[in-house]
């Protein structure tokens, strides 16, 4: 951007202080810049490599640092700490891709990239891919991209990134380029635009864009939004608004844009034609204490969490004694603000489905989930009303009952399914209470499985999605075992309670609880909060001596180190979708049911259904 003195709007509209205008003579020997050279002891200190196929991964985007490099005026140090910064902090933070939004230097004079040139040589050396885009004072800013050569192109054109593996090209001029990384498992693309891209420019953008369709994209440029307004709500700039209708509104993938040239910091979001959020970030610290002094936005993605987490430092700040730290250097080691420190929730498999749709897992045979020990395995995939094979073959079959008075359609089919599920179908449960209704499924009176103690062990899984009707459905029953401690010969506990009883609490807790063969009392296993609405796997396994709880294919807490060994029985039925007190069905389950299987042994999570 330009001198705090002239009008930033006026700056945008005539683009002054550009190669044509820049005044000053060339200088050598700046003993920062020196400095900045040796710096061969932060790469051999660097945190190791990232990794690409962890699904969280850094950008690290610099902003103008334009009064680092002003003639005799600048400091090359405070820059130089933040790549050094980020080679060391790269396995760490797993720091993928830097990205430079222009303006490097202030009157773009070759002394001034003579400066900057050693400083990004600190990247170079440690093999860290990085972008670098032409800002209005880095060229003569009255002209596009086809203004020809410049000190500029000389030092950051495209024969610096050849070697980089993440460099894929620039168009003709040199001015635009655009780069290719593998981050959270998949590529991303990222375009370096010029301060002014000619018809050209963005033919060339399109085109790129068009080449690589099932990319997701990350626009930098150094003039898009600004937030002159103070609130920190950005809002297109005039040209800004022609990146927009000639590149961004039509192209799906960008789905976040980079810019820096104004200040203060701002964001906002856009739809695209395609009915789409585009995130639109403003970064640029230039006007605060150092120039800066080479602050760096991060962007932590989170694939897993479906978050980018944000965070703005000053690493140069942060190395400093902090006996030694100036007063305002105090207040510049990192900025908290809305629009410097925050988080932008995105469900990038949504998101991304219209160019880049995830596969969807294929369904699996029910046989090759037989697995030895296998000694019941239902799928809920057929008509209501029809009997459920036991694909175990061991003739555990499920038949449906409705409690009285309940409607008709208390149990239904359904095509909806967890995505990890080998069956794509389940059967949606209308469980309710006071008064009870709903409909459940029972195993025959002689089914082989209702004799079953699991001395040696067993697996249990499920997959489950709770109602979100608002209802209460407290202490709602996945699978019980008819039959009570009583009638087992247990005395402790409420011996009223089912022998065996998968549940979910008021706070919609698993709970498994159960009266074991080697035990008195009933035995208890908790699980957390589980949110309705959503699939989820769920797995009990017991080893013969212990009993634990998986959510998602996650050990969880609340598992009871006592030894518990076998399920007691009376040689009763199991109830799908029902638990009992004293043998009477209170209520039934409410949300959907994919399908159960059970294992007479213990099973590791990499056995799991959802594996």
């Amino acid at each position: 951007m330009g001198e705090q003195g002239t009008s930033r709007r006026r700056i945008l509209q005539a683009g002054v202080l550009g190669a044509g205008a820049a005044v000053g003579s060339a200088v050598t020997g700046v003993p920062a810049a020196s400095a900045a050279v040796d710096s061969a002891a932060a790469v051999a200190r660097s945190g190791g490599r990232p990794d690409p196929e962890n699904p969280r991964f850094t950008l690290a985007v610099v902003p103008d640092t334009q009064y680092l490099f002003d003639l005799d005026r600048g400091d090359a140090a405070p820059l130089a700490a933040t790549f050094e910064y980020l080679v060391e902090r790269r396995g760490v933070d797993n720091i993928v891709f830097t990205a430079h939004l222009g303006d490097v230097v202030e009157n773009a004079q070759a002394s001034e990239f003579a400066q900057a040139d050693p400083v990004f040589a600190v990247l170079d050396r440690a093999r860290m891919p990085y972008s670098v885009l032409a800002g209005n004072h880095d060229i003569d800013g009255s002209l596009d991209d086809q203004r020809g050569d410049s000190p500029y192109l000389r030092v950051f054109g495209p024969q610096r990134f050849r070697r980089m593996s993440t460099y894929a090209g620039s168009t003709p001029d040199g001015y635009n380029s655009y780069h290719v990384f593998r981050a959270g498992g998949r590529q991303w693309l990222l375009l370096a635009m010029d301060w002014r891209p000619s018809d050209a420019g963005f033919a060339w953008a399109r085109k790129v864009i068009a080449q690589h369709p099932r990319l997701p994209v990350i626009l930098t440029t150094h003039d898009l939004v600004h937030a002159d307004d103070g609130d920190g709500v950005a809002q297109f700039s005039e040209h800004g608004d022609r990146v927009w209708k000639q590149l961004v509104e039509g192209n799906d993938q960008i789905f976040l844009t980079l810019n820096g040239h104004f200040w203060p910091s701002g964001r906002t979001v856009r739809r695209n034609a395609a009915g789409h959020d585009v995130h639109l970030h403003l970064t640029n610290y230039q006007d605060r204490y150092y120039g800066g002094g080479g602050m760096v936005r991060l962007y932590h993605f989170d694939l897993a969490r479906d978050t980018i987490d944000v965070e703005t430092i000053n690493p140069w700040i942060l190395a400093q004694n902090p006996a030694r730290r100036s007063p305002l250097a105090e207040g510049e080691i990192e900025l908290t603000g809305d629009v410097d420190r925050f988080s932008v929730p995105i469900d990038f498999s949504t998101r991304f489905a219209g160019f880049a749709p995830e596969p969807l897992r294929p369904a699996r045979p029910a046989r090759e989930l037989v697995i030895p020990g296998t000694v019941a395995y239902w799928r809920l995939d057929g008509p209501v009303g029809s009997r459920v094979v036991d694909h175990s073959g061991h003739g555990n079959d499920l038949t449906s009952v409705l409690l009285p008075g309940s409607p008709a359609d208390s149990l239904r089919a359904s095509a909806e399914h967890h995505p990890d599920q080998p069956g794509h179908a389940s059967w949606v449960f209308g469980g309710r209470k006071k008064p009870a209704r709903g409909g459940y499924l029972r195993t025959a009176d002689n089914a082989p499985l209702n004799r079953l103690t699991f001395q040696g062990g067993y697996t249990i899984e499920a997959f489950v999605k709770l109602a979100d009707d608002g209802l209460d459905h407290s202490w709602e029953g996945l699978l019980s075992r008819l039959g009570t401690g009583a009638d087992a010969g247990k005395t402790g506990g409420d011996t009223s309670e089912p022998v065996v009883n998968l549940a979910f609490s008021g706070g919609r807790q698993l709970q498994w609880a159960v009266y074991p063969l080697d035990q008195n009392d009933t035995f208890t296993n908790w699980g957390h909060e589980e949110i309705a609405g959503r699939w989820f796997h769920l797995a009990v396994v017991n080893d013969g001596r212990r009993t634990t709880l998986y959510i998602d294919s996650s050990e969880l807490l609340r598992n009871p180190a006592t030894r518990s060994n076998g399920l007691a029985t009376t040689g009763a039925p199991w109830l799908l979708g029902a638990n009992h007190y004293a043998n009477t069905i209170e209520q039934t389950f409410a949300g959907h049911i994919g399908e159960l299987r059970i294992v007479d042994r213990a099973l590791s999570p990499k056995h799991f259904l959802n594996a």
